[in-house]
Parts: structure tokens; sequence; C-alpha cells
């Protein structure tokens, strides 16, 4: 009896809203900027709104490779152990945008000092594909917290992720006053 051939799949051609932000996440939580190719279209544009001193980034990127390169690989070597979280609920299929919030935990690579900080994300997507065509940045805030990695990571890996209730967030952050800041400062933009 002849054998078959496993049938060769394509690359899916649609993603939806959700898997795009699913996708960023993974590539720059992850230092994997491959991933970004389901997430960004090709000449993608990133605007950064920058408004705490406890972080600095270039105002934006034009194109999903330069997006790839400031978030992703230049991201990658100064900080690691970064979780992000999403507030909210995923945008439905055929969203054409998307307004959130975000946390996210990370350590420092040369000294490792725990951060944590949060903002906004505005997404614009392209209705034929599903990934961005946009997104800016808000970046709020960023506190150093005194508190380990493991203990942060013990914490926010628990969340459902990368979608998250700020109540359950904040009903469960380890006690520091740094963190707490942070989520009061998400609580206000809510």
């Amino acid at each position: 009896m002849p054998t078959t051939a496993p049938p060769v799949h394509a690359p899916a051609s649609f993603t939806t809203p959700a898997d795009a932000v699913t996708a960023y996440l993974r590539a720059k939580d992850g230092n994997r900027p491959h991933l970004l190719r389901a997430a960004f279209v090709d000449n993608a544009q990133l605007t950064m709104r920058v408004r705490t001193p406890g972080i600095s980034f270039p105002p934006g990127a034009l194109g999903r490779e330069a997006i790839a390169d400031m978030l992703v690989t230049n991201f990658n070597q100064t900080w690691e152990n970064v979780y992000t979280l999403c507030l909210g609920t995923p945008p439905p299929r055929g969203s054409t945008r998307l307004s959130c919030g975000w946390l996210v935990v990370m350590s420092a690579k040369q000294d490792g000092s725990v951060r944590a900080g949060c903002g906004r994300y505005d997404w614009t997507f392209d209705l034929a594909c599903g990934r961005a065509r946009s997104l800016v940045i808000t970046i709020d805030a960023m506190e150093t917290v005194a508190c380990d990695i493991g203990t942060m990571a013990d914490w926010i890996a628990a969340l459902p992720s990368p979608w998250c209730d700020l109540h359950r967030l904040a009903a469960t952050a380890p006690p520091t006053l740094a963190l707490r800041a942070v989520i009061d400062r998400l609580r206000q933009s809510a």
C-alpha cells in the first residue's frame, strides 16, 4: 500500500487582531523578532510616547524590520525576564482598532534590577489581513521595584496571558510600593 505524504500547510494569510497582539507580545517578551511577521504588515508604523523618565526609546520606527530592531532586538539587549499583559479582553475578529492598557515586568541584564511599567497600546489593524498597520505605545510609568524577579515572574506568570482583568491583576500583586504606584496609574487611565 503506498504511503501518503503529509499535507503541506501554507502560512495563513489572515490573522485575527487578537492573534496579532499575541504575536507581538511573544516576539517582544521572548526575543523572537521573526514572530512579528504575524503581528505587523511590512510597512507598519510605530510611534512611541514616553511620559516617564524611567525609560527611553526613539520616537518611532517605520516598517516591520525597523520595529523588530527597536522593540525586540535592541530592547532585549538591555532587558530580560520580560512579561507583558494587556488589560481587558481580546478584540473581536474583524476589529480595525484596539486601545488597551498594558503592564510589563522585567529585569535589567546589567544589574538585575526589576522594573514594572504601564501605559497604553493604540492599535490600527488592516482589515484585509488582520495584522497591525500602526501601533502607538504610550509609556506612562516605569518604576524600579524592590522585589526579586522570581517573585514578580511567579506572580505575573500565574495570571491569564496575554489578556488580564485589572481587578485580578491588582488583587494578586506583590505588596511593593513601586508596583502599587504603577497599578494605581493603570487604574487612573482605565
